[in-house]
């Protein structure tokens, strides 16, 4: 039937009828909010590329994820500052660093958060890159044993999800043997399977000092130009036994998420990454945007698109956003 039998205007009529047919449902339980962590007490850093992110120091970091949880935000994520770095990153696998405190911190005061850690070498290394360096090429098969390293010691912090964000090839396998070994079978790995060299994590590189002293990280993470790949780099982190897959970045990736979506049944998360949300930031204090509208904007398109969750600093204005309904 066509008009005017059929008016597609009768179902936006009033906001309760708007609600009732929305197909998209964003919420703050699908939310997992980035913490940057260091060691210290009463620390809170503003990142200058990055307002309203700020580097945290433990303590800091529980009254951040308290905030957060009363909200409705689920889970955070945990990106290291270490206060050394040397050519191994052997920070990262230290009992005592930053991460793992913060883990053992938020699993005894707000012990119904999920506590995801992201597991990888480039903030801790003095080169800045993702694994070994040998003659200026990071050498993929060293660098396994390193993250498994991370990955176990961040487990038995008490870290409910690792992250392997590296890119590098059989990490993912690589970990998992590791962490059934050690007892930690029911700690689940989100692999960052579809990550795009890509220019949009600068102010990430900004806020954990993880840039690369030479070269660039296009020999590892994936170009941006191939999709199909993406699906292959999918497909074999699922084989190799991750429990969730990530699309990373989100937005200039959607059809990536929705390839994804049609293809796989692992659960899929996107990461709305440090350069998108500075853009937003940027526009709004600019008075050229509504910021409120445009982030739920954003986070609905990434769902829609197929992720199931999305990692997104924009979490904890969100979540209070949704709270106000203001959708």
């Amino acid at each position: 039937m066509s008009f005017p039998v059929t008016r597609m205007r009768r179902l936006r009529r009033t906001p309760a009828m708007r609600a009732l047919v929305r197909e998209t449902r964003l919420s703050p339980d699908r939310f997992i909010a980035p913490l940057f962590v260091r060691r210290g007490s009463g620390l809170r850093e503003e990142i200058a590329s990055l307002p309203g992110v700020h580097r945290l120091s433990p303590d800091e970091a529980v009254v951040e994820a308290q905030a957060l949880r009363a909200l409705g935000v689920p889970a955070v994520i945990l990106f290291g500052i270490p206060e050394r770095k040397d050519e191994t990153g052997s920070e990262g696998w230290d009992d005592s660093a930053a991460v793992q405190e913060t883990v053992r911190r938020l699993k005894a005061q707000v012990p119904d958060l999920l506590v995801v850690t992201d597991v990888c070498l480039d903030e801790y290394t003095s080169h800045g890159h993702c694994g070994v360096v040998r003659d200026e090429a990071v050498d993929n098969d060293a660098t396994l044993p390193l993250l498994a390293r991370i990955a176990i010691s961040q487990a038995r912090a008490g870290a409910d999800v690792v992250a392997p964000s590296d890119m590098m090839d059989g990490r993912v396998g690589a970990i998992r043997r590791a962490l059934d070994a050690e007892g930690f079978e029911e700690v689940a790995i989100l692999a960052y399977s579809a990550k795009s060299a890509s220019a949009f994590y600068g102010p990430f590189r900004e806020a954990a000092d993880s840039a690369p002293k030479f070269g660039d990280r296009r020999g590892y993470q994936m170009d941006p130009a191939n999709r199909r790949e993406a699906m292959r780099e999918i497909a074999l982190d699922i084989e190799e036994g991750a429990d969730a897959v990530m699309v990373k970045p989100a937005l200039a990736y959607l059809d990536v998420i929705a390839e994804a979506r049609r293809r796989f049944d692992a659960p899929i998360a996107a990461y709305n990454v440090s350069g998108e949300y500075a853009m937003v930031k940027a526009a709004a204090r600019n008075g050229w945007i509504d910021e409120r509208r445009i982030v739920l904007e954003i986070l609905t398109g990434i769902l829609r698109a197929g992720a199931d969750f999305v990692l997104t600093y924009h979490a904890r204005e969100a979540a209070a956003w949704l709270r106000e309904g203001s959708v």
